[in-house]
């Protein structure tokens, strides 16, 4: 299922960033790059890395908040 595709991806493990400020935080990963391509060689269309990044962020395969956020704590 897609589910299970997605995690793939991060190896089935979320990935806990530690960012400190907003501006820190990237646009794309290797793992979203990977993620990326991976569905364009599937025949997916605007599926670039930024936007498979956002979706990482968005279903929980990435926590980007920075670590003063109070979401931080509580998703990690």
């Amino acid at each position: 299922n897609f589910d299970k595709y997605s995690w793939q991806f991060v190896n089935g493990k979320q990935i806990i960033n530690k960012w400190k400020n907003l501006r820190d935080i990237p646009a794309t990963s290797k793992e979203s790059e990977a993620f990326s391509k991976d569905l364009r060689q599937r025949g997916f269309k605007f599926v670039g890395p930024t936007i498979i990044y956002a979706h990482m962020q968005a279903i929980g395969l990435v926590n980007d908040h920075t670590t003063d956020c109070f979401r931080y704590k509580q998703i990690k």
